[in-house]
């Protein structure tokens, strides 16, 4: 397109993950320790790193944001505003894999990138 001359992509991903809960932990402290922020952006095809982690399939990444939304302030909120009540369930609940154990590729979304 004229906005973006250069090969790109629309990313949604995790900006901060939900941090470590202990038992000892009140319920307020849960709710507020498990929160998402998600980001949803642009970006250039040459800025993105391959990981041998997949989406799980039931997630269909391609109804997650579309172009239209991207288009308007307000249409970027509500599309991230999905994003995390998505992210926060697949967090909560991790789907399992053919093995029945959470899904090692959610698991992954909680780690911070150590470069």
């Amino acid at each position: 397109s004229k906005a973006r001359p250069f090969g790109h992509c629309l990313v949604a991903g995790v900006a901060q993950a939900p941090l470590k809960v202990t038992k000892r932990m009140s319920k307020k402290k849960i709710t507020k320790r498990q929160r998402v922020k998600p980001f949803v952006k642009y970006v250039n095809y040459s800025h993105i790193m391959p990981t041998r982690y997949q989406v799980p399939a039931e997630v269909q990444p391609a109804t997650l944001v579309t172009d239209q939304q991207m288009d308007s302030p307000d249409g970027r909120i509500e599309a991230k505003k999905y994003v995390k009540k998505l992210l926060q369930e697949k967090f909560l609940t991790p789907p399992p894999d053919k093995s029945g154990k959470p899904s090692k590729d959610v698991i992954y979304l909680r780690k911070k990138l150590r470069f």
